[in-house]
């Protein structure tokens, strides 16, 4: 009788669906164009990124996804577990000044990072891409203070809206969703790290 092959077990520092589900699609990808063979088990638990809710930097997006990464890290140590990657994942927005434009004018930018690194601490970012928000959506969390995931209940006059299609869906018509986003930005960090 042949053995099932053990699985081989990615933490993610998250308990969202939308994140879960784009990881696990990310890793199935993977395994299918090394050829498949690979089975992975995406668990998902809950760590602190260490940055504000709606990061407003790309800067503070990779940190609060490194972050996550790590505070899984220490996790497996205590609890015995056997977890080979460890994904941290941070979505926010990128608040860059236009050059050459009187009066400034800023172009908000909505992204999601990812950092993947293995047991020995060998690490990668990638990124999703980016979807510009309209300046109504941009001037209620950016100038106003309103977390993304309040604002977009009410931009798009729904509740709920991160733990299904997510800003991107609303902002993309549903062609990009969340968890598309975050499959894009693991892929493109497991690209990095398994090169």
């Amino acid at each position: 009788m042949i053995k099932p092959m053990t699985p081989i077990i990615v933490a993610v520092g998250s308990i969202r669906l939308p994140k879960l589900q784009g990881v696990r699609q990310a890793f199935a990808d993977f395994s299918a164009h090394v050829g498949g063979g690979l089975r992975f088990e995406v668990v998902g638990v809950e760590v602190p990124s260490g940055v504000r809710d709606t990061p407003l930097s790309r800067e503070q997006m990779m940190t609060g996804a490194r972050q996550r990464a790590e505070a899984l890290m220490q996790l497996p140590r205590a609890k015995q577990e056997r977890w080979t990657y460890f994904v941290g994942l941070e979505g926010g927005l990128d608040v860059i000044q236009l050059p050459c434009q009187r009066p400034s004018q800023r172009l908000v930018l909505l992204e999601n990072w990812a950092y993947i690194c293995d047991r020995v601490g060998n690490g990668a970012y990638g990124q999703s891409g980016a979807v510009a928000l309209p300046e109504e959506l941009a001037a209620r969390v950016v100038d106003d203070g309103l977390e993304l995931s309040e604002a977009i209940d009410v931009f798009a006059d729904s509740k709920g809206v991160r733990d299904g299609p997510g800003a991107w869906g609303v902002l993309t018509g549903n062609l990009v969703t969340r968890q598309d986003a975050i499959r894009l930005s693991v892929i493109n960090a497991l690209s990095a790290l398994l090169r």
